[in-house]
């Protein structure tokens, strides 16, 4: 009897939600493949492209249902050792604050093959459907993405707020809508100007995405006002202005 091959896991990113934004690689991949592990950020339409029985939700809910890391890790092996293609599906990039690089080192450590098939994150993608540029000739030469959910098993944050409120350019929260009073705070205790613009991009680029807008000093009334919920990026910095000319040009224009 022949040892099976071991098949292949592919970590793909889905982008922001929008299925459009699918890349051709990404697409193809959910066509072929024996099993589709997914979170739920990948968003209803994008999911059902897969086959029912071809498809496993091991999404992780703040405050409800968890699948846990060492299950997905265990999974992920188990099912290529049977020989399968298996798409490892997430919301935007895979490497981007979505634990792809703890499933690299595990599918390594296990001698599975493994692709990494990028996507577009939703750190650069939300801002920008929503008419906010991240960078901008005249207010930012420079962009630091930062997670506002942390590990909660680390005994201190890694991020330096005090030390960003100083660096200038744009700041970009993924996962942070739940600690805004604290770090929108942080930032202003620490010097940075509490007129400077904020939005937060919910759902982006899905087809009930919000957007609340404010400045340091009022952006946690203006989510709360608009009703912003997770998922949602958060763009601090004088970009985050730009939006109101965008907007302005579009009413014009039509």
């Amino acid at each position: 009897m022949t040892e099976a091959t071991t098949g292949t896991v592919y970590l793909v990113g889905s982008g922001p939600g929008d299925p459009e934004l699918l890349t051709v690689k990404a697409r193809r991949l959910l066509e072929e493949a024996d099993l589709v592990m997914h979170d739920r950020l990948p968003g209803k339409e994008i999911i059902e492209l897969v086959p029912a029985d071809s498809r496993v939700d091991v999404g992780k809910r703040a405050h409800g249902d968890r699948t846990p890391q060492a299950e997905i890790n265990r999974r992920l092996v188990e099912q290529a050792q049977e020989g399968k293609t298996v798409v490892r599906l997430k919301g935007g990039d895979p490497t981007v604050f979505a634990r792809g690089g703890e499933e690299m080192t595990h599918l390594a450590d296990h001698d599975v093959p493994f692709e990494v098939v990028p996507g577009v994150t939703s750190a650069t993608g939300g801002p920008a459907v929503a008419g906010i540029p991240l960078t901008h000739r005249e207010f930012a030469s420079s962009v630091t993405i930062v997670t506002g959910h942390e590990d909660p098993t680390k005994g201190e944050s890694a991020i330096d707020w005090e030390c960003l409120a100083d660096t200038g350019g744009t700041i970009v929260v993924l996962m942070g809508v739940t600690r805004l009073p604290e770090y929108t705070a942080t930032l202003v205790e620490a010097g940075m100007d509490p007129e400077t613009p904020v939005a937060l991009v919910e759902r982006a680029s899905w087809t009930d995405q919000q957007v609340a807008t404010g400045t340091l000093e009022t952006i946690v009334e203006a989510c709360e006002s608009v009703g912003i919920e997770p998922p949602a990026v958060t763009v601090i910095g004088e970009v985050a202005g730009v939006r109101e000319d965008v907007l302005a040009w579009l009413e014009g224009y039509e």
